[in-house]
């Protein structure tokens, strides 16, 4: 790491007393950046606000997004874990109140693979150039709708 950084280990064994440490401080700096991208999201609603900065995140810091998403790791929360804390602030959404609890958590693994592929795009530069952060922000926004519509139609095609 200190070759990377141009200098010697000096500074980063005075700062930091293992490895771990290191580590450990890295990705609270990694999740503190997540948190301040998160805030200056604007949209209507948790998971918009969410996508939004995972895709930011993504363009920003190509190479910590593949390390925390695409490779197994100890510091990312459990996907079960996130997975009920969202489904549960999604029955809050004025459109989601009459979904149940499995086609909410349903919806949210479609959404969430839809946002990670898009996000995975981003950071490995595989976006078309036609599409620029705001398309891209709109085609995330777009998907979601769309998958929300559908979710909808059947949840009252099941009803009837």
């Amino acid at each position: 790491m200190a070759k990377r950084l141009r200098c010697s280990v000096a500074p980063i064994y005075l700062n930091f007393g293992t490895i771990d440490d290191l580590i450990k401080a890295v990705v609270e700096r990694v999740f503190a950046l997540l948190d301040e991208m998160l805030k200056k999201q604007k949209g209507p609603d948790l998971f918009e606000n969410i996508g939004k900065a995972s895709l930011v995140f993504a363009r920003e810091y190509p190479v910590l997004f593949r390390e925390l998403v695409m490779q197994k790791n100890p510091y990312m929360a459990s996907y079960e874990t996130v997975q009920e804390a969202m489904v549960k602030a999604l029955a809050e959404d004025e459109n989601m109140r009459g979904l149940t609890y499995d086609e909410r958590k349903r919806l949210l693994l479609k959404m969430r693979i839809f946002q990670t592929g898009i996000s995975v795009m981003a950071a490995n530069g595989h976006l078309p150039s036609w599409l620029d952060d705001q398309a891209a922000e709109a085609l995330l926004m777009e998907t979601g709708e769309d998958l929300l519509r559908i979710q909808q139609i059947k949840h009252k095609e099941i009803g009837e």
